[in-house]
């Protein structure tokens, strides 16, 4: 997809979920539209109807940030949608279409997750999962090295199930995904899961027709665990030095606290499942997971 489609379809995403009402204009009569109409954006911009227009059918490539930061204020986009609507307009290099990319996991990271005691995952870009220790595999049965969080969490009903809090979540985890793809273009990775969420879910393609970017990322996650029961974590994500964009994922809880107990009994569990001969040798996991591709 084009920078050009791109900017289009925010611009008339954004434009839909904007009330007359939002900016000081009466909403009586018959409206065919959602949201404002293009006219009223125009106008309220200070630019022409037929400029807008262009705007919105990909027909100019070169709007001026006064432009856009003056439809950013009509659109009533916060400082991170604004952000990716100039983003969205800028002019980009011309690169061949890439095949897509092999994420390796640095060694430090890897022996990182097996000494930290506390359930933790290497996620890729694309949400997918590049490395998990133990604790995470006890944690979940889709933290696997090779799964995809969010197809996981979009559809796998099983997943979505250990998650109350996920009619809420959902909207934070497809706009935090539109921002890791941002404006790459010749990436077909993001592209394949996007169209594969949205002819399989109809959640997914609502959420993204919105084209919301940062809308926050939750801090802390509740889950029911079949074994130990409700779990409430604290959620840190750390970027790795070095990598394109991976992020080490790490779950955690007081340790005097209900959910600190319930995660001690899980991490019990899970070693005694591993004293009976499960895999459980470091080097092993570092060579396996080092040599995960992304699809």
């Amino acid at each position: 997809m084009s920078r050009e489609t791109q900017l289009s379809e925010y611009l008339r995403a954004r434009r839909e979920l904007v009330r007359p009402a939002d900016v000081g204009l009466p909403e009586g009569g018959v409206r065919r539209v959602a949201g404002l109409r293009r006219e009223e954006v125009a106008l309220l911009a200070g630019i022409s109807a037929d400029y807008y227009l262009r705007l919105e059918q990909g027909r100019d490539r070169n709007p001026s940030a006064q432009v856009l930061e003056s439809l950013a204020r009509v659109l009533l986009l916060d400082e991170p949608a604004t952000r990716h609507l100039l983003d969205l307009a800028a002019p980009a290099p011309r690169r061949r279409r890439r095949r897509p990319r092999r994420e390796v996991v640095p060694a430090g990271t890897l022996r990182l997750l097996e000494r930290v005691g506390i359930p933790g995952y290497v996620e890729g870009r694309y949400f997918d999962v590049l490395a998990v220790n133990r604790l995470a595999e006890a944690l979940s049965p889709t933290l696997r090295v090779g799964r995809n969080r969010l197809r996981d969490l979009f559809l796998d009903p099983a997943e979505q199930a250990m998650h109350p809090d996920w009619p809420d979540v959902a909207p934070k985890i497809v706009a935090r995904f539109r921002e890791a793809v941002g404006t790459d273009t010749d990436d077909e990775r993001p592209e394949r899961l996007v169209g594969e969420l949205s002819l399989a879910s109809e959640r997914f393609r609502t959420l993204w027709a919105r084209h919301d970017v940062n809308l926050g990322r939750p801090h802390v996650t509740r889950m029911l665990h079949p074994q130990v029961g409700e779990l409430e974590l604290d959620m840190e994500k750390l970027s790795i030095t070095g990598t394109d964009r991976q992020m080490v994922v790490l779950l955690h809880a007081a340790p005097d606290s209900p959910s600190g107990e319930r995660l001690a009994l899980l991490a019990s569990l899970a070693a005694s499942v591993g004293s009976t001969g499960m895999p459980d040798d470091a080097a092993a996991r570092a060579e396996t997971t080092s040599g995960s591709s992304v699809e």
